[in-house]
Protein backbone atom coordinates (compact mmCIF):
# COMPACT_ATOMS: atom_id res chain seq x y z
CA UNK A 1 0.00 0.00 0.00
CA UNK A 2 1.35 3.77 -1.15
CA UNK A 3 1.48 6.08 2.10
CA UNK A 4 -1.26 8.23 3.05
CA UNK A 5 -1.61 11.36 5.07
CA UNK A 6 -4.02 13.50 7.34
CA UNK A 7 -3.09 16.85 8.73
CA UNK A 8 -5.88 18.78 11.16
CA UNK A 9 -5.58 21.23 14.00
CA UNK A 10 -7.49 18.81 15.85
CA UNK A 11 -5.99 15.48 16.49
CA UNK A 12 -9.34 13.36 17.13
CA UNK A 13 -10.56 14.38 12.93
CA UNK A 14 -6.90 13.69 12.09
CA UNK A 15 -7.61 10.04 13.63
CA UNK A 16 -10.67 9.23 12.24
CA UNK A 17 -9.33 10.97 8.31
CA UNK A 18 -6.47 8.79 8.84
CA UNK A 19 -8.09 5.37 9.64
CA UNK A 20 -10.52 5.90 6.56
CA UNK A 21 -7.64 6.47 4.28
CA UNK A 22 -5.71 3.64 5.43
CA UNK A 23 -8.75 1.35 5.01
CA UNK A 24 -8.45 2.75 1.39
CA UNK A 25 -10.70 5.99 1.44
CA UNK A 26 -10.48 8.29 -1.26
CA UNK A 27 -8.82 11.59 -0.10
CA UNK A 28 -12.02 13.34 -0.58
CA UNK A 29 -14.37 10.43 1.31
CA UNK A 30 -11.77 11.26 4.18
CA UNK A 31 -11.81 14.81 4.15
CA UNK A 32 -15.54 14.43 4.37
CA UNK A 33 -15.31 12.62 7.55
CA UNK A 34 -12.70 15.03 9.38
CA UNK A 35 -15.12 17.93 8.19
CA UNK A 36 -17.71 16.46 10.08
CA UNK A 37 -15.80 15.57 12.89
CA UNK A 38 -14.41 18.64 13.71
CA UNK A 39 -17.79 20.53 13.09
CA UNK A 40 -18.36 19.18 16.85
CA UNK A 41 -14.48 19.39 17.82
CA UNK A 42 -14.05 22.85 17.11
CA UNK A 43 -18.07 24.32 17.03
CA UNK A 44 -15.88 27.86 17.94
CA UNK A 45 -13.91 27.98 14.46
CA UNK A 46 -16.40 26.06 11.46
CA UNK A 47 -19.78 24.77 11.20
CA UNK A 48 -21.87 22.59 8.72
CA UNK A 49 -23.57 25.79 8.04
CA UNK A 50 -20.81 27.46 7.55
CA UNK A 51 -18.58 27.45 4.15
CA UNK A 52 -16.12 25.64 2.68
CA UNK A 53 -13.54 25.49 -0.13
CA UNK A 54 -11.04 22.71 -1.85
CA UNK A 55 -8.40 22.24 -3.98
CA UNK A 56 -8.36 18.22 -5.24
CA UNK A 57 -4.94 17.28 -7.28
CA UNK A 58 -4.54 13.80 -9.25
CA UNK A 59 -1.53 12.94 -10.09
CA UNK A 60 -0.13 14.17 -13.56
CA UNK A 61 -3.27 16.69 -13.30
CA UNK A 62 -3.73 20.21 -12.79
CA UNK A 63 -5.65 20.75 -9.75
CA UNK A 64 -9.32 21.41 -9.41
CA UNK A 65 -10.94 23.68 -7.30
CA UNK A 66 -14.95 24.20 -5.44
CA UNK A 67 -16.09 27.07 -4.44
CA UNK A 68 -18.86 25.99 -1.60
CA UNK A 69 -19.09 29.61 -0.56
CA UNK A 70 -22.69 30.69 0.46
CA UNK A 71 -24.47 33.53 -1.30
CA UNK A 72 -26.68 36.43 0.25
CA UNK A 73 -30.13 36.16 0.42
CA UNK A 74 -32.23 37.00 -1.78
CA UNK A 75 -34.03 40.03 -0.16
CA UNK A 76 -30.76 40.97 1.30
CA UNK A 77 -29.72 44.51 -0.31
CA UNK A 78 -28.56 47.64 1.60
CA UNK A 79 -31.96 49.25 1.66
CA UNK A 80 -33.40 46.16 3.15
CA UNK A 81 -30.87 46.81 6.04
CA UNK A 82 -31.38 50.50 5.94
CA UNK A 83 -35.13 50.04 6.70
CA UNK A 84 -33.55 48.40 9.91
CA UNK A 85 -31.82 51.62 10.82
CA UNK A 86 -28.21 49.49 10.90
CA UNK A 87 -25.64 51.25 9.80
CA UNK A 88 -23.71 48.51 9.07
CA UNK A 89 -24.42 44.74 9.04
CA UNK A 90 -24.60 43.41 12.94
CA UNK A 91 -21.85 40.49 14.10
CA UNK A 92 -24.29 38.69 15.78
CA UNK A 93 -28.22 37.48 15.77
CA UNK A 94 -30.60 37.41 13.22
CA UNK A 95 -29.39 39.91 11.11
CA UNK A 96 -25.73 38.60 11.03
CA UNK A 97 -27.34 35.68 9.46
CA UNK A 98 -27.16 37.37 5.57
CA UNK A 99 -25.68 33.88 3.83
CA UNK A 100 -26.43 30.72 3.08
CA UNK A 101 -24.01 27.97 4.34
CA UNK A 102 -22.41 25.89 1.47
CA UNK A 103 -19.76 23.35 3.14
CA UNK A 104 -22.47 20.79 2.61
CA UNK A 105 -22.87 21.11 -1.38
CA UNK A 106 -19.30 21.56 -1.29
CA UNK A 107 -18.93 17.85 -0.01
CA UNK A 108 -21.48 16.64 -2.63
CA UNK A 109 -19.16 18.54 -5.73
CA UNK A 110 -16.40 16.97 -4.41
CA UNK A 111 -17.77 13.31 -4.44
CA UNK A 112 -18.96 13.44 -7.81
CA UNK A 113 -14.96 14.42 -9.04
CA UNK A 114 -13.96 11.47 -6.71
CA UNK A 115 -16.24 9.37 -8.93
CA UNK A 116 -15.42 10.43 -12.07
CA UNK A 117 -11.74 9.66 -10.88
CA UNK A 118 -12.58 5.66 -10.46
CA UNK A 119 -12.62 6.31 -6.66
CA UNK A 120 -15.35 4.04 -4.83
CA UNK A 121 -17.53 6.39 -2.82
CA UNK A 122 -17.96 4.95 1.17
CA UNK A 123 -21.55 5.33 1.91
CA UNK A 124 -22.28 8.84 3.89
CA UNK A 125 -23.42 6.86 6.50
CA UNK A 126 -19.91 5.35 7.50
CA UNK A 127 -18.06 8.61 7.24
CA UNK A 128 -20.34 10.45 9.33
CA UNK A 129 -20.89 7.85 12.34
CA UNK A 130 -17.42 9.21 14.21
CA UNK A 131 -18.92 12.92 14.42
CA UNK A 132 -22.57 11.82 15.32
CA UNK A 133 -21.03 9.31 18.14
CA UNK A 134 -19.19 12.42 19.26
CA UNK A 135 -21.89 15.01 19.25
CA UNK A 136 -23.98 12.23 21.25
CA UNK A 137 -21.35 11.08 23.73
CA UNK A 138 -19.03 14.47 24.16
CA UNK A 139 -15.57 15.79 23.46
CA UNK A 140 -13.31 17.40 25.21
CA UNK A 141 -12.72 21.07 25.62
CA UNK A 142 -9.56 22.51 24.36
CA UNK A 143 -7.70 25.51 25.29
CA UNK A 144 -8.66 26.97 22.06
CA UNK A 145 -12.54 26.04 22.46
CA UNK A 146 -12.26 27.67 25.92
CA UNK A 147 -10.86 30.62 25.42
CA UNK A 148 -13.37 31.50 22.89
CA UNK A 149 -16.08 30.60 24.77
CA UNK A 150 -14.57 32.63 27.00
CA UNK A 151 -14.29 35.72 24.59
CA UNK A 152 -17.82 35.93 22.71
CA UNK A 153 -19.54 35.38 26.26
CA UNK A 154 -19.87 39.29 26.62
CA UNK A 155 -21.74 39.15 23.18
CA UNK A 156 -23.51 35.72 23.52
CA UNK A 157 -24.68 35.82 27.27
CA UNK A 158 -28.24 36.55 26.27
CA UNK A 159 -28.70 34.29 23.22
CA UNK A 160 -30.41 31.31 24.74
CA UNK A 161 -29.98 28.11 22.42
CA UNK A 162 -26.23 29.45 22.26
CA UNK A 163 -26.02 29.15 26.19
CA UNK A 164 -27.86 26.33 26.21
CA UNK A 165 -25.33 24.14 23.97
CA UNK A 166 -22.11 25.80 24.76
CA UNK A 167 -22.72 27.23 28.46
CA UNK A 168 -24.25 23.94 30.53
CA UNK A 169 -24.79 24.85 33.90
CA UNK A 170 -24.62 28.75 32.96
CA UNK A 171 -20.70 28.94 32.98
CA UNK A 172 -18.62 29.02 29.72
CA UNK A 173 -16.36 26.13 28.93
CA UNK A 174 -13.31 24.76 30.76
CA UNK A 175 -10.17 23.08 29.29
CA UNK A 176 -11.45 19.04 29.85
CA UNK A 177 -15.01 19.12 30.06
CA UNK A 178 -16.78 17.08 28.65
CA UNK A 179 -19.34 18.88 26.30
CA UNK A 180 -22.36 16.87 24.13
CA UNK A 181 -24.42 18.08 21.18
CA UNK A 182 -26.99 15.89 20.60
CA UNK A 183 -29.30 17.84 18.74
CA UNK A 184 -25.85 17.99 16.04
CA UNK A 185 -25.66 14.77 16.09
CA UNK A 186 -29.99 14.61 15.30
CA UNK A 187 -28.55 16.57 12.21
CA UNK A 188 -25.82 14.76 11.30
CA UNK A 189 -27.73 11.55 11.10
CA UNK A 190 -30.40 13.24 9.26
CA UNK A 191 -27.45 14.29 6.17
CA UNK A 192 -26.49 10.66 7.15
CA UNK A 193 -29.74 8.75 5.89
CA UNK A 194 -31.39 11.58 3.77
CA UNK A 195 -28.39 12.98 2.10
CA UNK A 196 -26.96 16.69 1.75
CA UNK A 197 -30.03 17.70 -0.32
CA UNK A 198 -31.85 17.17 2.52
CA UNK A 199 -30.26 20.45 4.19
CA UNK A 200 -31.21 22.28 0.81
CA UNK A 201 -34.69 21.14 -0.32
CA UNK A 202 -35.87 18.45 2.49
CA UNK A 203 -36.65 18.32 6.48
CA UNK A 204 -33.74 20.04 7.26
CA UNK A 205 -34.15 22.66 5.16
CA UNK A 206 -37.77 23.68 6.01
CA UNK A 207 -36.72 23.68 9.86
CA UNK A 208 -34.12 25.82 9.44
CA UNK A 209 -35.56 28.32 7.27
CA UNK A 210 -38.36 28.38 9.81
CA UNK A 211 -35.97 29.09 12.66
CA UNK A 212 -33.67 31.74 10.31
CA UNK A 213 -36.88 33.76 9.46
CA UNK A 214 -38.13 34.07 13.18
CA UNK A 215 -34.90 34.84 14.44
CA UNK A 216 -35.12 38.29 11.73
CA UNK A 217 -32.69 36.74 9.34
CA UNK A 218 -33.58 37.47 5.33
CA UNK A 219 -32.59 33.89 4.24
CA UNK A 220 -35.86 31.89 2.64
CA UNK A 221 -36.49 28.67 1.73
CA UNK A 222 -35.65 29.53 -2.03
CA UNK A 223 -31.83 30.50 -1.36
CA UNK A 224 -31.84 26.82 0.09
CA UNK A 225 -33.29 25.19 -2.72
CA UNK A 226 -31.06 27.48 -5.25
CA UNK A 227 -28.08 27.23 -3.82
CA UNK A 228 -25.13 25.04 -5.57
CA UNK A 229 -21.72 25.09 -5.39
CA UNK A 230 -19.11 24.99 -7.79
CA UNK A 231 -16.18 23.38 -9.65
CA UNK A 232 -14.13 26.54 -10.75
CA UNK A 233 -11.14 26.75 -11.96
CA UNK A 234 -8.10 27.70 -9.56
CA UNK A 235 -5.81 30.67 -9.79
CA UNK A 236 -2.04 29.81 -10.18
CA UNK A 237 1.15 31.37 -10.82
CA UNK A 238 4.95 30.40 -12.10
CA UNK A 239 7.54 31.26 -9.44
CA UNK A 240 11.44 30.12 -10.06
CA UNK A 241 11.03 26.33 -9.08
CA UNK A 242 7.05 25.73 -8.94
CA UNK A 243 3.40 26.60 -10.04
CA UNK A 244 1.23 27.87 -7.05
CA UNK A 245 -2.25 27.32 -7.18
CA UNK A 246 -5.21 28.84 -4.77
CA UNK A 247 -9.05 30.04 -4.89
CA UNK A 248 -9.93 32.50 -7.14
CA UNK A 249 -12.60 35.04 -6.27
CA UNK A 250 -14.32 35.62 -3.86
CA UNK A 251 -11.71 34.18 -1.87
CA UNK A 252 -8.03 36.03 -0.87
CA UNK A 253 -6.32 33.54 -2.80
CA UNK A 254 -5.23 35.78 -5.23
CA UNK A 255 -3.16 37.75 -2.22
CA UNK A 256 -1.20 34.40 -1.05
CA UNK A 257 -0.16 34.05 -4.63
CA UNK A 258 0.91 37.64 -5.22
CA UNK A 259 2.86 37.90 -1.60
CA UNK A 260 5.48 34.52 -2.33
CA UNK A 261 5.35 35.91 -6.32
CA UNK A 262 6.77 39.64 -5.49
CA UNK A 263 8.74 37.58 -3.03
CA UNK A 264 10.21 35.41 -5.21
CA UNK A 265 11.22 38.13 -7.71
CA UNK A 266 12.89 40.38 -5.00
CA UNK A 267 14.50 36.77 -3.33
CA UNK A 268 16.06 36.29 -6.90
CA UNK A 269 17.37 40.07 -7.57
CA UNK A 270 19.54 40.67 -3.94
CA UNK A 271 18.59 37.60 -2.09
CA UNK A 272 17.81 37.90 1.48
CA UNK A 273 20.80 37.63 3.67
CA UNK A 274 19.34 37.44 7.23
CA UNK A 275 15.83 36.34 8.49
CA UNK A 276 14.85 39.82 9.16
CA UNK A 277 16.06 40.45 5.91
CA UNK A 278 13.39 38.02 4.66
CA UNK A 279 10.53 38.50 6.90
CA UNK A 280 10.96 42.36 5.60
CA UNK A 281 10.62 41.26 2.07
CA UNK A 282 7.49 39.58 2.87
CA UNK A 283 5.57 41.72 4.76
CA UNK A 284 6.39 44.36 2.30
CA UNK A 285 5.06 41.85 -0.05
CA UNK A 286 1.85 41.22 1.90
CA UNK A 287 1.13 45.09 1.81
CA UNK A 288 1.30 45.10 -2.07
CA UNK A 289 -0.99 42.08 -2.63
CA UNK A 290 -3.32 43.58 0.14
CA UNK A 291 -3.69 46.45 -1.82
CA UNK A 292 -4.53 44.70 -4.73
CA UNK A 293 -7.08 42.55 -2.93
CA UNK A 294 -9.09 45.54 -1.50
CA UNK A 295 -9.12 47.19 -4.93
CA UNK A 296 -9.96 44.30 -6.82
CA UNK A 297 -11.68 41.41 -4.89
CA UNK A 298 -15.67 41.28 -4.62
CA UNK A 299 -17.71 38.48 -6.53
CA UNK A 300 -16.99 36.69 -9.57
CA UNK A 301 -19.66 38.72 -11.36
CA UNK A 302 -18.49 42.14 -10.24
CA UNK A 303 -14.83 41.48 -11.09
CA UNK A 304 -12.98 44.43 -13.10
CA UNK A 305 -11.02 44.24 -16.97
CA UNK A 306 -7.91 44.01 -14.39
CA UNK A 307 -8.55 40.85 -12.95
CA UNK A 308 -7.28 38.41 -15.53
CA UNK A 309 -3.84 40.27 -15.62
CA UNK A 310 -3.00 40.59 -11.95
CA UNK A 311 -0.91 37.39 -12.01
CA UNK A 312 1.32 38.25 -15.22
CA UNK A 313 4.66 38.62 -14.78
CA UNK A 314 4.70 42.51 -16.20
CA UNK A 315 1.65 43.33 -13.48
CA UNK A 316 3.87 41.34 -10.71
CA UNK A 317 6.79 43.31 -11.75
CA UNK A 318 5.62 46.76 -11.25
CA UNK A 319 3.71 45.54 -7.64
CA UNK A 320 7.99 44.57 -7.05
CA UNK A 321 9.27 47.86 -8.05
CA UNK A 322 6.96 49.36 -5.50
CA UNK A 323 9.06 47.29 -2.71
CA UNK A 324 11.54 49.23 -0.82
CA UNK A 325 14.15 46.44 0.42
CA UNK A 326 15.18 48.50 3.01
CA UNK A 327 12.63 50.49 4.76
CA UNK A 328 8.80 49.53 5.69
CA UNK A 329 6.17 50.99 4.09
CA UNK A 330 3.63 52.98 5.69
CA UNK A 331 0.74 50.68 7.33
CA UNK A 332 -2.27 50.22 7.93
CA UNK A 333 -5.27 49.46 6.76
CA UNK A 334 -8.20 47.55 7.82
CA UNK A 335 -7.75 43.93 8.18
CA UNK A 336 -10.56 41.31 8.62
CA UNK A 337 -10.57 38.68 11.22
CA UNK A 338 -11.08 34.97 10.86
CA UNK A 339 -11.96 31.57 12.21
CA UNK A 340 -11.47 28.77 10.25
CA UNK A 341 -10.15 25.46 10.16
CA UNK A 342 -7.64 24.41 7.73
CA UNK A 343 -6.78 20.25 6.84
CA UNK A 344 -4.71 18.28 4.21
CA UNK A 345 -4.86 14.83 3.17
CA UNK A 346 -2.80 12.09 0.83
CA UNK A 347 -4.49 9.03 -0.44
CA UNK A 348 -3.10 5.71 -1.44
CA UNK A 349 -4.25 6.56 -5.03
CA UNK A 350 -2.29 9.72 -5.19
CA UNK A 351 -4.60 12.08 -4.68
CA UNK A 352 -4.05 15.31 -2.58
CA UNK A 353 -6.46 17.64 -1.03
CA UNK A 354 -6.47 21.23 1.00
CA UNK A 355 -9.49 21.97 2.48
CA UNK A 356 -10.59 24.33 4.51
CA UNK A 357 -14.23 25.77 6.10
CA UNK A 358 -15.21 28.31 8.15
CA UNK A 359 -17.88 29.66 10.31
CA UNK A 360 -16.55 32.98 10.57
CA UNK A 361 -16.20 35.10 13.95
CA UNK A 362 -16.09 32.44 17.23
CA UNK A 363 -19.47 31.06 16.68
CA UNK A 364 -20.52 32.83 13.65
CA UNK A 365 -23.66 34.35 14.20
CA UNK A 366 -24.33 33.15 17.60
CA UNK A 367 -27.48 31.98 16.42
CA UNK A 368 -27.85 28.18 17.39
CA UNK A 369 -30.78 26.08 16.18
CA UNK A 370 -32.56 24.61 18.93
CA UNK A 371 -33.52 21.61 18.04
CA UNK A 372 -30.12 20.52 15.62
CA UNK A 373 -27.39 22.69 18.05
CA UNK A 374 -26.11 24.04 14.62
CA UNK A 375 -24.28 27.59 14.62
CA UNK A 376 -24.73 29.53 11.71
CA UNK A 377 -22.16 31.81 9.85
CA UNK A 378 -21.97 35.43 10.16
CA UNK A 379 -20.14 35.72 6.80
CA UNK A 380 -21.87 38.56 5.50
CA UNK A 381 -20.28 40.52 8.10
CA UNK A 382 -17.74 40.98 4.93
CA UNK A 383 -20.60 42.62 2.91
CA UNK A 384 -20.35 46.99 3.03
CA UNK A 385 -23.38 48.93 3.05
CA UNK A 386 -21.97 51.16 1.12
CA UNK A 387 -22.99 51.32 -2.65
CA UNK A 388 -19.88 52.19 -3.50
CA UNK A 389 -17.68 49.74 -1.80
CA UNK A 390 -16.34 47.21 -3.99
CA UNK A 391 -18.28 44.77 -1.76
CA UNK A 392 -21.36 46.32 -1.58
CA UNK A 393 -24.54 43.73 -0.61
CA UNK A 394 -26.87 42.35 -3.45
CA UNK A 395 -28.92 39.81 -3.39
CA UNK A 396 -27.07 36.35 -4.31
CA UNK A 397 -23.69 38.31 -4.49
CA UNK A 398 -20.51 36.09 -2.37
CA UNK A 399 -18.94 38.29 0.12
CA UNK A 400 -15.19 38.76 0.58
CA UNK A 401 -13.40 35.59 1.62
CA UNK A 402 -10.59 34.91 3.49
CA UNK A 403 -10.82 31.22 2.95
CA UNK A 404 -8.21 30.18 1.00
CA UNK A 405 -6.70 26.52 0.79
CA UNK A 406 -2.72 26.18 -0.96
CA UNK A 407 -1.19 23.93 -3.22
CA UNK A 408 1.96 23.99 -4.75
CA UNK A 409 3.69 21.64 -8.04
CA UNK A 410 7.34 21.92 -8.04
CA UNK A 411 9.53 21.62 -11.19
CA UNK A 412 11.05 18.39 -9.51
CA UNK A 413 7.86 16.92 -8.59
CA UNK A 414 7.65 17.39 -5.70
CA UNK A 415 3.54 18.13 -4.36
CA UNK A 416 2.43 20.01 -0.82
CA UNK A 417 -0.61 20.83 0.16
CA UNK A 418 -0.88 23.64 3.27
CA UNK A 419 -2.77 25.96 4.73
CA UNK A 420 -3.93 27.47 7.91
CA UNK A 421 -6.81 29.56 9.63
CA UNK A 422 -6.23 33.06 10.90
CA UNK A 423 -8.23 35.67 8.95
CA UNK A 424 -6.26 37.93 7.69
CA UNK A 425 -3.35 35.72 8.73
CA UNK A 426 -3.91 33.23 5.94
CA UNK A 427 -1.98 34.77 3.39
CA UNK A 428 0.56 35.76 5.66
CA UNK A 429 1.52 32.47 7.59
CA UNK A 430 1.32 30.45 4.05
CA UNK A 431 3.68 32.58 2.86
CA UNK A 432 5.55 31.72 5.97
CA UNK A 433 5.80 27.93 5.89
CA UNK A 434 6.24 27.91 2.40
CA UNK A 435 9.57 30.53 2.23
CA UNK A 436 10.71 28.65 4.88
CA UNK A 437 10.36 25.38 3.55
CA UNK A 438 10.73 26.27 0.11
CA UNK A 439 14.05 28.63 0.49
CA UNK A 440 15.55 28.54 4.11
CA UNK A 441 15.72 24.99 4.23
CA UNK A 442 13.68 24.17 7.07
CA UNK A 443 11.80 20.95 7.01
CA UNK A 444 8.00 21.27 7.46
CA UNK A 445 7.45 20.49 11.13
CA UNK A 446 10.35 23.67 11.93
CA UNK A 447 8.85 25.49 8.84
CA UNK A 448 5.38 25.71 10.49
CA UNK A 449 6.23 25.33 14.41
CA UNK A 450 8.98 28.79 14.16
CA UNK A 451 7.56 31.88 15.55
CA UNK A 452 5.39 33.88 13.28
CA UNK A 453 4.25 37.54 12.04
CA UNK A 454 1.38 39.03 11.55
CA UNK A 455 0.33 42.46 9.66
CA UNK A 456 -2.88 43.88 10.92
CA UNK A 457 -5.17 43.21 13.72
CA UNK A 458 -6.54 40.03 15.60
CA UNK A 459 -10.22 39.40 16.82
CA UNK A 460 -10.95 42.00 19.52
CA UNK A 461 -7.45 43.99 18.69
CA UNK A 462 -7.67 47.04 17.05
CA UNK A 463 -4.32 47.41 16.05
CA UNK A 464 -2.69 47.74 13.21
CA UNK A 465 0.96 47.13 13.27
CA UNK A 466 3.25 44.33 12.78
CA UNK A 467 2.62 41.43 15.47
CA UNK A 468 6.22 38.97 16.65
CA UNK A 469 6.36 36.04 18.35
CA UNK A 470 8.43 36.99 21.31
CA UNK A 471 10.37 34.40 20.42
CA UNK A 472 10.83 35.61 16.68
CA UNK A 473 10.66 39.24 18.06
CA UNK A 474 14.59 38.66 20.47
CA UNK A 475 15.83 37.45 17.01
CA UNK A 476 14.18 39.97 13.99
CA UNK A 477 12.93 42.91 16.16
CA UNK A 478 15.81 45.13 16.46
CA UNK A 479 16.54 44.27 12.80
CA UNK A 480 12.65 45.16 11.80
CA UNK A 481 12.47 47.96 13.95
CA UNK A 482 15.38 49.90 12.44
CA UNK A 483 13.93 49.35 8.68
CA UNK A 484 11.01 51.56 9.63
CA UNK A 485 8.31 48.40 11.20
CA UNK A 486 5.45 49.61 14.14
CA UNK A 487 6.15 46.30 16.03
CA UNK A 488 4.34 45.02 18.84
CA UNK A 489 4.88 41.28 20.76
CA UNK A 490 2.82 38.66 21.60
CA UNK A 491 3.14 35.22 23.26
CA UNK A 492 4.69 32.13 21.65
CA UNK A 493 2.91 29.62 20.13
CA UNK A 494 -0.19 32.15 20.22
CA UNK A 495 -3.24 30.84 18.66
CA UNK A 496 -3.86 34.38 17.23
CA UNK A 497 -0.65 33.10 14.36
CA UNK A 498 -3.22 30.34 12.87
CA UNK A 499 -3.22 26.74 12.74
CA UNK A 500 -1.24 25.87 9.77
CA UNK A 501 -0.49 22.47 8.94
CA UNK A 502 1.12 20.40 5.58
CA UNK A 503 1.52 17.13 3.74
CA UNK A 504 4.36 16.61 1.18
CA UNK A 505 4.44 13.88 -1.36
CA UNK A 506 8.35 13.63 -2.82
CA UNK A 507 9.01 12.28 -6.18
CA UNK A 508 10.28 8.84 -4.45
CA UNK A 509 7.34 8.53 -2.56
CA UNK A 510 8.11 9.58 0.56
CA UNK A 511 5.68 12.12 2.56
CA UNK A 512 5.90 14.13 5.49
CA UNK A 513 3.07 16.16 7.41
CA UNK A 514 3.09 18.44 9.83
CA UNK A 515 1.06 20.02 12.10
CA UNK A 516 0.82 22.77 14.03
CA UNK A 517 2.10 23.50 18.23
CA UNK A 518 -0.50 26.26 18.23
CA UNK A 519 -3.16 24.14 17.79
CA UNK A 520 -4.80 20.80 19.29
CA UNK A 521 -3.57 18.77 16.23
CA UNK A 522 -1.86 16.12 14.77
CA UNK A 523 -0.33 14.80 11.54
CA UNK A 524 -0.35 11.11 10.79
CA UNK A 525 1.17 9.41 7.67
CA UNK A 526 0.98 5.69 7.30
CA UNK A 527 1.63 3.06 4.76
Amino acid sequence: MAHVAFTAPHYAAAEIAQKFLFQGASAVDAMISASAAISVLYPHMNSLAGDGFWLIQYPGEAPLAIDACGTAASMADIDWYKHKDCPEIPSRGGLAAVCMGGTLDGWRVARSISEAHGQKLRPLDELLSPAILFANEGVGVTHSLQTASEKVQPDLKDFADYQSVFCPGGRTLKKGDLIKNPGLGKFLGTIATDGVDSFFNGILAENLTDWLEYCGSPLRKTDFSSYRASQVKPLSVKISDATLFNLPAPTQGIASLLILAIYDILNERRPAQTEAEQIHYLVEATKQAFLIRDRELTDPSRLSPAWDSLLEPESIADLVDQVNTEQAMPWPKVSEPGDTVWMGCLDDSGCMVSFIQSVYWEFGSGLVHPDYGLVWNNRGMSFSLDREHPNSLAPNMKPFHTLNPAMAIFDDGRRLSYGTMGGEGQPQTQAAVFSRYARQGYNLGSAIARGRWLLGRTWGDQSQDLKLEEDLYSEVGADLIARGHQISQVPEKTELMGHAGAVLLNPDGSVTAATDPRSDGRAHVSE
